[in-house]
């Protein structure tokens, strides 16, 4: 009803009610129409309180602040609203699946604010979603949202506007500099500027480059360059890879029998690799001598990782270099250097979302002639496992690399040790490809290296599951 008409028929019906009731029907719309800001207001901030994720699994240290408020323990199932930051310290790592399944994972020493998230699930095509990283590495795969409101996503980072076509995309972003590579799908980024703020949605066209699934490169810009530039980044792709980047957090507890599965979750089933072996059988039992008995036998246990990290000296010295995106693993990191470091004087052979191989740039793409069969011994590795209780360094034993040249092959194997796994064995074999590139994935694992073109040092990233995380390293290799 129209208020002026409403006010007339009240004044209209005071005239005919005893005093007291003509007071309260007189005062009515004051007391109504007080209250509807008031309830307005109410409805606005149940809105912004509406859940639009879930956290489906943490590793190490997260933590999750709500608006401009203190920060919160993040753990399993934890809700997520918008105006939430996920923040990740060096161990950290967090799974977010949002209401339209899309899924995003935020890697260690990274903080993302989820800007906007709308949903329209009657007509997703009105969906928008915006995500700010501030720093740090994030993945993103494409919800129902992103996929029918292309021009309604946005991921910003500090320097540059990232929109999308569809995708599962990795984005390492700092102050000055950001990285991204396509799994899945077309990304388009381009720096802020008048035409594109970081207030819109969607993605830019000024100065923007796009980067699709279709070409072995990664997009970069930095605060020194007027255009984002493309950059050769071959690595495996697979939508399916972000169930190979987490560990199982499901299996920590007992089953209770509840059932504990989740439709399209990024849940890798578990591949128990772990080995007991009983060593004590065949040890001989030392001959105890009366009154004095003998030194017990410390046995020397050799460690491919170095006690500290390797000289950035001693690293450009050889001919293929690990480059970090980011910080790694901080403290742990022993045998990479960061990425300006990595690159001088060299081009991406092979790399991952954490690690990039890089070699001379000598022109030339071809593997030397007549190598033969080439073994190689292990230089160097860096190995961690990751767990529901955080990130620990392991213990790279020993190893072998395998490579005949002429028949275009390779095997390999591994000995890692920690008294959180007992001993591992990591195997693996395949193909090697033209300009010495070689990779091979199966289930719960998964391998890809690069050998120098003379064929004289190799180096691979790995990745392997078992039933209650996972491992990740890299490795360098010397011919014998």
């Amino acid at each position: 009803m129209n208020t002026q008409l409403l006010v007339n028929y009240l004044k209209f019906l005071s005239k005919r009610l005893p005093p007291c009731l003509a007071v309260m029907v007189l005062l009515w719309p004051m007391f109504s129409s007080a209250e509807e800001p008031e309830e307005r207001d109410t409805a606005s901030a149940m809105g912004h309180l509406q859940q639009v994720g879930e956290v489906s699994l943490v590793l190490g240290r997260a933590s999750l602040q709500r608006g401009k408020g203190a920060r919160l323990p993040i753990e399993i199932g934890s809700a997520i609203r918008v105006a939430d930051r996920i923040l990740t310290e060096a161990n950290g790592h967090v799974h977010i699946r949002f209401v339209d399944n899309a899924l995003v994972s935020v890697r260690p020493d990274s903080s993302l604010e989820i800007v906007s998230y709308d949903f329209n699930v009657r007509q997703p095509a009105l969906s928008s979603v915006k995500f700010n990283l501030e720093g740090g590495v994030t993945r993103s795969i494409s919800g129902s949202a992103a996929k029918a409101a292309r021009e309604r996503f946005r991921l910003n980072t500090p320097i540059a506007a990232i929109g999308v076509r569809g995708t599962d995309f990795v984005v390492s972003a700092t102050e000055t500099t950001v990285r991204a590579l396509v799994n899945e799908g077309v990304i388009v980024l381009a720096p802020f500027s008048s035409e594109c703020t970081a207030e819109a949605f969607g993605p830019c066209t000024v100065n923007a480059v796009e980067l699709t699934d279709s070409t072995l490169q990664l997009i970069e810009f930095d605060e020194n360059t007027p255009a984002p530039r493309l950059l050769p980044a071959p690595h495996e792709r697979d939508p399916n890879s972000m169930r190979d980047e987490v560990q199982l957090a499901i299996a920590n507890s007992e089953d209770d029998g509840e059932d504990k599965t989740v439709s399209n979750e990024v849940y890798l089933e578990g591949v128990t690799t772990t080995r007991v072996t009983a060593e004590a059988a065949s040890v001989k039992t030392p001959t105890r001598i009366p009154v004095v008995a003998p030194a017990p036998a410390i046995e020397i246990i050799p460690d491919f990782t170095p006690p500290a990290p390797v000289a950035t000296q001693d690293l450009t010295g050889r001919q293929l270099v690990w480059g970090r995106w980011a910080n790694g693993q901080g403290d742990l990191e022993r045998i990479t250097l960061s990425y300006a470091e990595a690159r001088t004087g060299r081009e991406v052979s092979i790399g991952n979302s954490d690690y990039l191989l890089f070699r001379p740039d000598l022109g030339s793409k071809n593997v030397d002639a007549g190598l033969g069969v080439v073994s190689f011994g292990l230089s160097s590795a860096q190995a961690f496992y990751h767990s529901g209780s955080g990130v620990v360094a392991m213990q790279v034993r020993d190893g072998s690399l395998d490579i005949d040249f002429d028949t275009n092959k390779f095997a390999t194997a591994l000995f890692l040790n920690h008294d959180l796994t007992g001993l591992v064995d990591f195997n693996a074999s395949g193909s090697l490809f033209d300009g010495g590139y070689f990779h091979s994935r199966t289930d719960g694992q998964r391998i890809a290296g690069a050998v120098s073109l003379d064929g004289k040092e190799a180096g691979y990233f790995f990745e392997k599951q078992l039933q209650d995380g996972g491992i990740q390293g890299i490795t360098l290799w010397d011919s014998q």
